[in-house]
């Protein structure tokens, strides 16, 4: 086929049906579009231009482009790379930059036709083009600067090229497509892997038979459970998960894996994986955790279906009830959610003997992970207890990734992909696909939630009492850390007396459920902003009236008998959100806490190593994942600061070669206990300068360490416990119009020092995209224990024309264990949310929804009219 690609004629060899994308990836060399849902043609990552025409190039069959002109980022004029890159930088409109080297290419073909477009015209422009990490905002501003710009109407941003503080570590890279991610990778003899899965939610694997997958032309491997060195079951606190499952054994749900192929192609993996025969005798399946836990119940693992029981009792919670002016109860349900991360889980593993991607043998280490997970020396760990290797013998190396939410904490395909390599000699890409990534990987908890709440005639709280349920899915995971900070979080941000919470995490048959974005705070603080809001009523009060009289302020004890220290800005947020709440029609308002750090007794710690370089420039070694948070450009930002140099002068790096252990990347901590690392690092560099270059002492390396051992973990038992060393505060006002739609959002934040705003406000933009989602319209569907949401169309995912605006205000009350004041807050954003949309719509139409998602409501209907349709239709809708 021949065809012209960025002004050059071409002449490829294509297969029948394949498609563009792949034609570009693989027989052009060109890396910049991206596959995201290959060939479901949903999230827009691998948008080109064809003769004008932005288009999904994974959904273009490549004979469809004979004879016509295809455009990518690599081939646009280098003015307008430059604009794009600049533009994307300014406005913050990269986060973990998956998506943007599409939406460069969709926005180039708008601005072609219609110079001067209109936030409107932008934003259904971008239909087609999913970011889930910045809610749209900026990337509309990016393009609208871009237009103007063009127009000779605007100032163009700085276009050196060179780091600038504040501007996103390599920001201008993830903008053009140019910053590696897993699939980008290419090493010398590169196989591909390919997984078989289960497909079934519980069964005993008879018979697993590999001939007919072995004897696929460029099959070189085929493993099972029976090839592993090592140990098969792995975790992140419970090592339950095999990451093979053996002949004898029982499958626990849909996405266990049976068989790990290696081929020459990916086409050839996935042909011979589709091959291995699997003979499963199936087992009646447990699905519902309430059933789970009745006499009798199937037992998903041997010790049975409770995993864990987080409990808080303080004062007497029934005499209170019992002596309240008033008492509100209802029970709330919310739904499983897919973090919807644009990259799916891939890795590259690179044996001893073998080149790697950068053209460098692998010679230490065994093997050589290149991971987008959220915990390289948590990886290290279990790929090496996987492949029976001491942690010397295996390096890793975090990539790029591509969004993770949390859904990057458990090890996804490493150990298999490592597993290939060892056995082949030979480096292995493992990448799935979509849909096997939406049936793989934990999700959020669904979570059942039965509140009681009373308080005095003035409307404060006297007692609360709650009952709540998550379904934990098929594997430990963090489930038990995530219904321990439900428990933890269920009176939300306020003073409340007397307390009776108890919560339990239980083993089904369903997907795992796991870490997810909020962390179970979210579905606590639906159920306590709902009941609160019913106090208000029964008291003569308004929302923000009786969150108010109850919030937590310095010297209270909050839901786990912690009492604060400074830095509680709760009532910060409050005052800011005052007037919006007052001044509209109809609103609601929700308030959020969250932790900041795991807490809970853990030993937590920040890692840095600052070492110069003889060309005059510093490395800077930390121990946490770049997701799109912006925990690099902060770290680089700090030590330039610090050590008085140029920010273009810092190089971050995250790998193994340093014992920089941490653990995941998760709870907000990054910042916080990174960030202290980074300066005490750069203390001690200054201190041996003395005012000299740094390259004076190019090669000796500096480390900084913060260690937080003194928390108390959740059934201490202790008077006045230290479950967490600080806390994210947050208050958030929706407002409708007169249709029931919402109007506006109003966040107010406590960052506790904002090192970097624009990458701030792209986290509250973005984390109340995801709220609205949350409270609105998505859902991950599971009938009988298998997955029926399969596609990224059918997630329920709110695209950019039906975005509402954000208005973010950064509330700073400073933090005395951060970073100069600094808290983190990229979980606390969407706490808050749900409860803020349930109170408007109950403002509007009189009805309280006490289940997630309410796509029964005029809102729901205006964002997504398709789902909100079905959901009516299906009874979902979640009144009461």
């Amino acid at each position: 086929m021949d065809f012209t690609l960025n002004g050059r004629t071409v002449s490829v060899d294509i297969a029948p049906g394949e498609s563009l994308l792949r034609v570009l990836r693989e027989r052009c060399g060109l890396r910049s579009m991206k596959d995201g849902c290959s060939p479901e043609g949903s999230c827009g990552a691998c948008t080109v231009i064809v003769d004008g025409h932005a288009v999904v190039s994974c959904a273009r069959p490549a004979e469809r482009v004979e004879g016509r002109v295809v455009e990518t980022v690599e081939g646009l004029p280098e003015d307008a790379r430059t604009l794009w890159a600049d533009a994307f930088v300014a406005t913050g409109a990269s986060q973990c930059g998956y998506c943007s080297p599409g939406i460069v290419m969709k926005a180039e073909a708008l601005l072609r036709r219609e110079p001067a477009p209109g936030r409107d015209v932008v934003a259904k422009a971008l239909a087609g083009n999913l970011c889930r990490c910045t809610g749209y905002a900026s990337i509309i501003d990016a393009i609208e600067l871009a237009a103007a710009v063009r127009r000779g109407e605007g100032e163009a941003p700085e276009s050196s090229g060179v780091a600038v503080a504040g501007a996103r570590y390599e920001g201008r890279e993830l903008a053009l497509g140019e910053k590696p991610f897993i699939g980008d990778l290419v090493a010398p003899g590169m196989l591909h892997g390919a997984l078989r899965f289960a497909g079934v939610p519980r069964a005993v694997v008879r018979r697993i038979d590999t001939t007919a997958a072995r004897a696929v032309p460029g099959v070189i491997a085929v493993l099972t459970a029976a090839d592993v060195p090592g140990r098969r079951e792995q975790g992140l606190i419970v090592p339950d998960w095999p990451l093979l499952v053996a002949e004898g054994e029982t499958v626990r749900y849909v996405g266990d894996i049976l068989a790990a192929v290696a081929a020459e192609s990916r086409e050839a993996a996935v042909a011979a994986a589709v091959l291995v025969e699997v003979e499963l005798e199936p087992l009646p399946a447990v699905t519902d955790p309430f059933d789970a836990l009745a006499d009798g119940a199937p037992a998903v693992h041997p010790a049975g279906n409770l995993l864990s029981v987080s409990a808080i009792r303080r004062g007497d919670a029934e005499a209170a009830l019992a002596g309240a002016a008033h008492v509100a109860t209802a029970n709330y349900r919310t739904q499983s959610i897919e973090h919807a991360f644009l990259e799916p889980e891939a890795a590259l593993a690179v044996p001893r003997g073998a080149t790697g991607p950068d053209g460098k043998p692998v010679t230490t280490p065994r093997v050589h992970v290149f991971s987008p997970g959220q915990g390289a020396w948590e990886d290290r760990r279990q790929v090496a207890s996987f492949l029976g290797l001491s942690a010397a013998e295996v390096l890793v190396t975090q990539v790029s990734t591509g969004g993770g939410f949390g859904g990057k904490e458990d090890l996804s395909v490493q150990g298999q992909a490592a597993l290939l390599a060892v056995a082949t000699g030979r480096p292995v890409l493992l990448k799935l696909s979509r849909r096997e990534s939406l049936r793989f990987h934990v999700k959020r908890h669904p979570m059942w939630l039965d509140y009681t709440a009373g308080c005095d005639a003035e409307g404060r709280l006297v007692a609360v009492r709650a009952r709540i349920v998550g379904d934990n899915g098929a594997y430990a995971s963090v489930g038990a850390k995530v219904l321990e900070r439900a428990a933890g979080h269920a009176c939300g941000p306020y003073r409340v007396p007397n307390v009776d919470v108890e919560a339990k995490a239980v083993y089904t048959n369903n997907p795992p459920s796991g870490a997810m974005r909020g962390f179970g705070a979210n579905q606590a603080a639906f159920a306590m902003e709902g009941v609160l809001d019913m106090l208000a009523e029964q008291v003569g009060v308004d929302g923000w009236e009786i969150r108010w009289r109850n919030a937590l302020d310095v010297g209270d004890q909050c839901t786990t008998g912690q009492r604060l220290g400074e830095g509680v800005g709760i009532r910060a947020t409050l005052l800011a959100v005052k007037d919006a709440y007052r001044g509209a029609r109809y609103a609601g308002i929700g308030c959020g806490i969250k932790n900041v750090g795991v807490g809970n007794g853990l030993t937590e710690r920040g890692r840095a190593v600052v070492r110069p370089e003889a060309d005059g420039t510093v490395s800077l070694y930390h121990s946490w994942t770049e997701m799109g948070q912006g925990c690099h450009t902060v770290f680089r930002d700090l030590a330039a600061a610090d050590l008085g140099i140029a920010p273009e002068r810092v190089r971050v790096l995250v790998d193994t070669t340093h014992e920089l252990d941490t653990g995941e990347t998760t709870a907000s901590r990054a910042t916080m206990l990174g960030g202290r690392a980074v300066l005490r690092a750069c203390e001690s560099l200054r201190a041996a300068l003395a005012g000299r270059r740094t390259e004076v002492l190019a090669g000796r390396e500096f480390a900084g360490e913060l260690v937080v051992d003194w928390t108390t973990k959740l059934e201490a038992g202790v008077d006045e416990p230290v479950t967490h060393f600080a806390y994210g505060w947050a208050s958030q006002v929706v407002v409708l119009d007169d249709e029931g739609r919402i109007e506006r959002v109003v966040a107010a934040h406590d960052v506790g020092r904002a090192l970097n705003p624009v990458l701030l406000k792209g986290q509250v933009e973005g984390g109340v995209h995801m709220g609205l989602g949350m409270a609105l319209t998505e859902a991950f569907e599971v009938v009988d224990g298998v997955p029926v949401t399969d596609t990224l169309k059918s997630l329920g995912i709110i695209p950019a024309a039906a975005m509402p605006p954000v208005d973010t205000i950064l509330v700073e009350v400073p933090q005395p264990e951060g970073p100069l004041g600094a808290k983190g807050m990229g979980e606390a954003v969407l706490v808050p949310t749900a409860a803020a949309v349930a109170g408007a719509l109950y403002a509007f139409d009189g009805v309280r929804r006490t289940r997630l998602p309410m796509s029964d409501s005029p809102a729901a209907r205006a964002l997504l009219p398709r789902l909100a349709r079905e959901a009516t239709r299906k009874g979902t809708g979640g009144q009461s």
